[in-house]
């Protein structure tokens, strides 16, 4: 009699042993892909742990969601490695009090994590179908502090600036100069730097007294930073 509860658990419930699993994968995918490569911020572990990320991927991947790898989201587009999110995040020092500018909204897993620390998130994303999905979907999972913008990020989003952040989730072969431009005094940018069919490098930068530095972090591989058909 045991057995037959178990077995009609699983089809009549699926959603709740699903649920359990994911969130153990969750915590699997923070330890073993996170922590152990060396990110120790707080904030971004504990949004890490709660965001899920299977509803930011399609169906069929649902059950490839914490996975140490990225996964398309179609358009040829992708939803990041956990590991690359993190990381990008624990390297701008979010507090709670920023705003934070990202480009490259794809699904919105990252304006998410952001948004699970950050008071106020703006993406941007240049594919519509993608930037009304990802909009829906984070509205439905209540990050009201994310405000989703359908357009090209190359010239950033001059009405909200300047941002204490500036998160980049497409290669770029340069860093462009208006997105310097709108990020405030001691803030940082992380970048992909790079041809988009070659390995990129990770680029940080800081502007400080007025002056910018830059520090090559890692080798990446991102999809190209798209711009609009008249640019």
């Amino acid at each position: 009699m045991r057995y037959l509860y178990i077995l009609l658990a699983i089809f009549i419930f699926p959603w709740s042993i699903h649920a359990q699993n994911y969130e153990q994968e969750r915590e699997k995918m923070v330890t073993k892909q996170i922590l152990k490569r060396g990110v120790r911020d707080v904030r971004t572990l504990d949004a890490m742990r709660k965001v899920e990320r299977h509803l930011f991927v399609p169906p069929r991947y649902m059950r490839m969601a914490y996975d140490d790898s990225p996964l398309s989201i179609g358009y040829g587009q992708t939803i990041s490695q956990p590991y690359i999110v993190a990381y990008m995040t624990e390297i701008i020092e979010p507090k709670p009090s920023d705003k934070v500018l990202e480009i490259g909204t794809g699904s919105g897993y990252q304006a998410a994590v952001l948004a699970e620390i950050i008071d106020k998130v703006y993406t941007i994303e240049i594919v519509s179908e993608l930037a009304k999905t990802a909009s829906d979907r984070l509205q439905n999972l209540g990050y009201d502090n994310v405000k989703v913008i359908s357009g090209d990020g190359y010239n950033g989003f001059e009405e909200e600036a300047p941002f204490d952040a500036i998160v980049v989730t497409a290669a770029s072969e340069h860093i462009p100069p208006s997105l310097i431009k709108q990020l405030k005094e001691g803030g940082k940018m992380i970048i992909p730097v790079g041809s988009p069919f070659l390995v990129q490098t990770l680029m940080l930068i800081e502007k400080k007294d007025g002056k910018i530095s830059t520090s090559s972090l890692m080798p990446v591989k991102f999809v190209p930073f798209t711009r609009g058909q008249n640019q």
